[in-house]
C-alpha cells in the first residue's frame, strides 16, 4: 500500500482499515512517501507525487502480489500499470468501481474545492461520468489536515446527505487520504452507502491478485519499449531498461 503523500497519520489510518478487509488472507505492507507534499490537492502536486510513487513501487517488489495506490486522485496509476507486472489498483478507480457494482449513481463528497476539478478528472478517465452525480465540498479549504476526520463530520455528512437528497446518488464515496475511516461513522446518518475508497481497493487487490498471473502481465502487447534513463532511482531506472525486453 503506497501512500505517495508524506503524511505517516495517513498511511497508519489506511493500513488500519486495510489490514481489517485483509484480515488473515493477506500482509499489508505500508508506505509513505519520502519526499514530495504533506498531502496532495491538486492536479500539479499528483504529477509530482506520481513519480515518487513509481518509485516507491519498484523498490518494494520483492514478494508483493498487488499494489495500492493510497491517495484518492491516484497518482501514477496508468504508468505503474504500464511498468510493473501485478495487478495495481487506484483507490478512486477501485471505489468508483466498487460503487457502479453497488447502485446505479455515485457521488464523491471530499473536504475541499480546490481537488473538485481534479476529482471530476479522475471520473472522466475512469469512463464512469455519465455515472456520477458530481463531487460535493464544503465552501472554504480547512486550515489544517490534522483532526479534519472529526473537525468535519457533520458538515461532510451534511454534504453527503445532499449528494443523495438532491443529485440522486445511490453511494457516497468519501474521497481523500485524510477521510479513511470516516464512511462506517456516516452510514447511519446518510440514506445511501457510504464508501471508503481503501476498504474497496484492498477487497479489489485480493481479488485481482487471485485470478491474475504474472506471465499474463509479462506477454502484454502494449508494455513500453525499454530505455536507459537518467537520474531516476536505481530500481525503478533497471525496471524500465530490463522488464520490457531489454
Amino acid at each position: 500500500m503506497v501512500n505517495p503523500n508524506m503524511t505517516e497519520a495517513m498511511t497508519h489510518d489506511m493500513a488500519v482499515i486495510a489490514r481489517a478487509v485483509a484480515g488473515s488472507a493477506a500482509d499489508i505492507i505500508a508506505l509513505t512517501a519520502p519526499r514530495g507534499f504533506p498531502y496532495i490537492a491538486s492536479r500539479a502536486e499528483a504529477q509530482v507525487a506520481g513519480g515518487i510513487a513509481l518509485e516507491m513501487i519498484a523498490e518494494n517488489l520483492k514478494g508483493v502480489d498487488a499494489v495500492i495506490m493510497a491517495a484518492f486522485g491516484d497518482p501514477g496509476l496508468r504508468g505503474a500499470r504500464e511498468l510493473f507486472d501485478i495487478p495495481v489498483i487506484g483507490m478512486a478507480e477501485a471505489a468508483m468501481m466498487s460503487a457502479c457494482m453497488l447502485g446505479e449513481r455515485f457521488s464523491i463528497v471530499t473536504f475541499s474545492p480546490v481537488m473538485r476539478r481534479w476529482y471530476l478528472d479522475c471520473v472522466a478517465d475512469s469512463g464512469l461520468m455519465a455515472r456520477c452525480t458530481g463531487v460535493r465540498t464544503p465552501l472554504g479549504h480547512p486550515l489544517q489536515i490534522d483532526g479534519l476526520r472529526e473537525n468535519l463530520k457533520d458538515d461532510l455528512a451534511s454534504l453527503a446527505r445532499q449528494a443523495v437528497e438532491e443529485d440522486g446518488a445511490d453511494v457516497v464515496i468519501m474521497g481523500g487520504a485524510p477521510l479513511a475511516g470516516l464512511a462506517p461513522e456516516l452510514a447511519e446518518l446518510v440514506p445511501a452507502i457510504v464508501l471508503d475508497p481503501i476498504a474497496a481497493a484492498t477487497a479489489q487487490a485480493m481479488a485481482l491478485a487471485r485470478i491474475t498471473t504474472r506471465p499474463g502481465f509479462a506477454l502484454r502487447a502494449c508494455k513500453p519499449l525499454a530505455k536507459p534513463s537518467v537520474g531516476l532511482g536505481p530500481a525503478l531506472s533497471t525496471i524500465i531498461a530490463r522488464e520490457q525486453g531489454a
